[in-house]
Parts: structure tokens; C-alpha cells; sequence
């Protein structure tokens, strides 16, 4: 069953011939419960591919589905709140807020919604991610592939049904990156969640189930 699927989404910039065609005419389509990487180099389209699955942009022409909802159906606010509940993002630069310590990070989505977190849960995931011992450190005080991990429990603690990683090892070094992607693909497998991830890592890509390639803004292949 499919749970992501774009159909002929296009993103331009500019006019004329100063026209940058950041996606030309991109279709695919991501199975529930699979990890798939998107690889290209820088350029490619790959990150503008990934903010159109997630609704942090909006495409020129096209259609991009999520669960079986038109994005482009969606207001703001209620896109806002889509994403909040059904979409989990691991950025490169990990986007946590210095004030707050790990747990405070890790729940804060659940409380911009204005839940309760499901500590049982949440506690699952620290335990899984190795954080149980840092939960009241800062973010200043952690290591790269800490910090990265807290981005990850942050991910999974809302109970996404679709995760969407940008560069998520691009600051690591390949010992921490393969230790990151491995919790990765267990966490999703235990909580059924799926990945899309983009990278320019083809290393980092075979660990993925699927492997889509995208060059100037089309798709190329897949694996």
C-alpha cells in the first residue's frame, strides 16, 4: 500500500531563461512500512523533493499525496497540523532548541499539539536510542551523533506514520553515521514506520530497501 506519491510535481524558480527547474515532472510512489533513500548530488532536487513530501513547500504543478490526502487541499493551519501529527523530520542540522534539555526536546511536538506525551513510549525510545542517562543535559553539552539521536527520539515520539530524514548523517563521521542508520531502520521496523531519506551517501543508501535516483530534478532510476 502506497503512503507517499507524487504525479508529475514540478517546482520552478524564476522565469525566461534565468528559469531553474528545481523538479521537472517527478512521479514516484513509497510503500508503507519501506525505507527508501532518494540519492543525488547537490542540485539534484532531492531536498526540494523531500520539503514537497513533507508540505514545507509547494509545488508549481503537480500533485504530492500523503496517506492518501492531497496536500494541496490543505490551508496552512490545517497543513500545519497535518504535519505536526503524521510527519516526523530529521534535519541535517538536527533543529533542536538549546534552552530545553533532551526530554523537553524530544516532546515538544506532542506538547505544541497540546498532548500529553506517552512516557511508556517515549521511555521506549530513549531506552532503544541510548539517551536514558542524557535526558537533562542541553543540547550544547552533547556530541554530534547525541544530538542527531535526540532529533531521531523527536521524530518517533509523536507516533508519525512517515519519517523524513534530510542529510541525517551529513554532519557524522561513518562509524556514528552506520550506528545512526542502523537505530534508524530498528525503530522504524518496531513502531512500522516509513522512511523516506535523502542523501548523497551511496554508501548510506544501499541500507535502505529502495533506492530512488534523481539528477536535475527528474527521476533517473530506482534500485
Amino acid at each position: 500500500m502506497e503512503i507517499l506519491k507524487t504525479t508529475d510535481l514540478k517546482k520552478h524558480y524564476g522565469s525566461g531563461e534565468s528559469m531553474v527547474k528545481a523538479l521537472d515532472g517527478v512521479s514516484l510512489s513509497v510503500e508503507k512500512g519501506k525505507f527508501t533513500a532518494i540519492v543525488g548530488t547537490s542540485g539534484s532536487g532531492k531536498s526540494t523533493l523531500l520539503h514537497m513530501l513533507g508540505g514545507l513547500d509547494k509545488p508549481t504543478s503537480g500533485s504530492v499525496k500523503v496517506g492518501g490526502k492531497e496536500l494541496s487541499d490543505m490551508n496552512d493551519e490545517q497543513l500545519t497540523i497535518f504535519r505536526r501529527r503524521q510527519i516526523g523530520f530529521i534535519f541535517q542540522n538536527y533543529n533542536l532548541v538549546p534552552i530545553l534539555n533532551v526530554y523537553e526536546n524530544i516532546v515538544l511536538p506532542i506538547e505544541l499539539d497540546g498532548n500529553t506525551a506517552d512516557k511508556r513510549f517515549v521511555g521506549g525510545i530513549v531506552k532503544m536510542l541510548g539517551l536514558k542517562e542524557k535526558l537533562t543535559s542541553l543540547p550544547g553539552n552533547l556530541s554530534g551523533g547525541q544530538q542527531q539521536r535526540v532529533a531521531i527520539a523527536r521524530a518517533l515520539a509523536t507516533k508519525p506514520a512517515i519519517i523524513l530524514a534530510d542529510e541525517p548523517t551529513g554532519n557524522l563521521d561513518s562509524r556514528t553515521s552506520q550506528d545512526v542508520l542502523s537505530l534508524l531502520k530498528a525503530t522504524s521496523a518496531r513502531f512500522n514506520q516509513t522512511i523516506a531519506m535523502i542523501t548523497h551517501n551511496e554508501e548510506i543508501a544501499q541500507l535502505a530497501d529502495e533506492v530512488i535516483r534523481i539528477e536535475d530534478g527528474k527521476i533517473v532510476n530506482g534500485r
